[in-house]
């Protein structure tokens, strides 16, 4: 048996073992045995996307760990998304946007979150202060503490990721 069949025969073994367990687990964190399905199914798209070949000693542990991090990531987009529809319902319905309007606005959102998420803390921290609060560099330094050099220091790399997921 190659290389690749006996990869591809080990992950069938991982998925039909392990499959059922993982989805009752996640059934029971998330309430909903629609979403533990879909979890469960991301959880085993992302082994997949591994190129390297797994031992899989620890095989629930292995598949609990990538789950909990797609819960986190689950939680998170829900918490945005309900953060986003309070504020449309805050709004007059004459101002309030079409569906197809709230979808690409609620997209873009979370592809701002996870470009964020994906920041350094004091580099999110100088990014916001810049794009939000609109502070100068000198502003930023003195709030953070820290060297206007290093301000900018991490404005090039704020927006060098910004360009990064426009490209």
């Amino acid at each position: 048996m190659g290389d690749s069949a006996a990869s591809a025969q080990s992950l069938h073994t991982l998925y039909s073992d392990h499959h059922g367990w993982l989805r009752c687990w996640l059934r029971r964190k998330l309430d909903c045995a629609d979403s533990a399905a879909d979890v469960a199914q991301d959880t085993f798209v992302r082994v997949l996307q591994k190129r390297e070949r797994e031992d899989w000693r620890e095989p629930r542990a292995y598949l609990t760990t990538i789950a909990r991090g797609l819960l986190i990531n689950l939680r998170q987009r829900q918490a945005l998304e309900r953060a986003y529809l309070d504020v449309l319902a805050a709004l007059p319905e004459q101002h309030s946007p079409s569906p197809e309007s709230r979808l690409l606005v609620l997209e873009a959102l979370l592809q701002i979150d996870r470009l964020l998420r994906g920041l350094p803390s004091p580099v999110r921290s100088a990014f916001l202060l810049s794009q939000l609060e609109g502070l100068s560099y000198a502003q930023i330094a003195a709030q953070l503490s820290i060297s206007t050099r290093t301000v900018k220091r991490h404005m090039v790399l704020a927006f060098g990721q910004c360009l990064s997921v426009l490209e």
